[in-house]
């Protein structure tokens, strides 16, 4: 059991640190930026907490430099699941909710569980992260002043339009930019190489998963990859109740998981695999989206076994690697 364990709670300006240590709880807020991580550092050393195991919820870009702080400065750092904290919390029947009492909660969740460390992603996969994301609020963008047209006065219209051809051309540039970030580095444009070979990906799907996952390497199965992204199976039944229609987990990325959407729509009519899968479950009566969800799993397993044998596209092969 680990003696000595930090939970974190993170906020956009600051963050609520619980210190456990001995089985006694002190807690403090810092502020969010490199001033409150030094005070954060020089209050464990205060406190003589040496040998930390710090953990904290993946809230996107909030906790980012703090848990580069903490691995840098040689604490070991757990980034987990909002989803896996929730569950605890429910374990524990816990009803207060506040920073106070969730970095607690956190901390508990640490010392109990010890979920596995946490390491920063390299630097230029990082980089093509903050361009995919920043395409994704261009397109968003585009498309809400699009929506701003009907309704609106031709003198409003004009300038809505002007406004769509400006974000146009920043998506172009944009899209340029992803692409030529690819292309300088090898290991990312290998991977490009072989996932281009998949009927029904394109280029921003592509991106999407060399930004999101390309630490493959890192999962031991496609099933673990599809738990990771929340499209692994929510199986319900429960006393008489065993007919009840299972869902998806949705404990993954739910941006990640909006990214395979419109491609597996698309590989279901030109992806041979998936086709023959969708049309094998379609032919057993399947709902529309119980047979897309279930083409967005086949997809991933699709994209772990082209990505983890570095071997591209082939229809004969890969039903034997994923056993369709």
């Amino acid at each position: 059991m680990i003696k000595t364990v930090i939970g974190i709670d993170i906020s956009k300006s600051t963050f609520d640190v619980a210190l456990l240590k001995n089985e006694k709880i002190k807690t403090k807020k810092f502020t969010n930026n490199s001033n409150g991580f030094a005070e954060l550092k020089k209050w464990l050393t205060n406190n003589e907490a040496s040998d930390v195991h710090a953990c904290m919820e993946a809230t996107g870009c909030y906790g980012t430099k703090l848990a580069e702080y903490l691995y840098v400065n040689n604490f070991m750092v757990s980034v987990v699941n909002p989803a896996r904290i929730k569950g605890f919390s429910q374990s524990k029947l816990c009803r207060v909710k506040t920073d106070k009492a969730d970095c607690q909660l956190i901390a508990q969740f640490c010392q109990m569980i010890q979920p596995d460390p946490w390491k920063p992603t390299d630097q230029h996969i990082q980089k093509l992260k903050e361009w995919v994301h920043r395409l994704d609020i261009l397109l968003a963008n585009k498309l809400q002043e699009g929506n701003r047209i009907e309704g609106s006065s031709p003198e409003v219209v004009a300038d809505i339009q002007a406004h769509i051809e400006f974000i146009d051309e920043r998506i172009k540039k944009t899209q340029a930019l992803i692409s030529n970030h690819i292309q300088q580095h090898e290991d990312l444009n290998d991977n490009y190489k072989l996932l281009a070979t998949i009927p029904g990906i394109g280029d921003k799907t592509i991106s999407v998963i060399l930004a999101s996952l390309s630490n493959i390497e890192d999962f031991d199965s496609a099933k673990q990859v599809a738990a990771f992204i929340g499209l692994n199976p929510k199986h319900r039944q429960s006393g008489s109740s065993l007919n009840m229609t299972s869902k998806i987990s949705k404990t993954g990325d739910a941006k990640l998981r909006k990214a395979f959407y419109m491609p597996a729509l698309v590989s279901i009519r030109y992806n041979p695999i998936i086709n023959e899968f969708s049309q094998r479950l379609t032919e057993a009566g399947k709902p529309k989206m119980v047979v897309l969800i279930a083409a967005m799993r086949k997809l991933i397993h699709i994209i772990y076994g082209v990505l983890k044998n570095k071997t591209p596209f082939n229809e004969n092969i890969m039903k034997k690697v994923i056993d369709v």
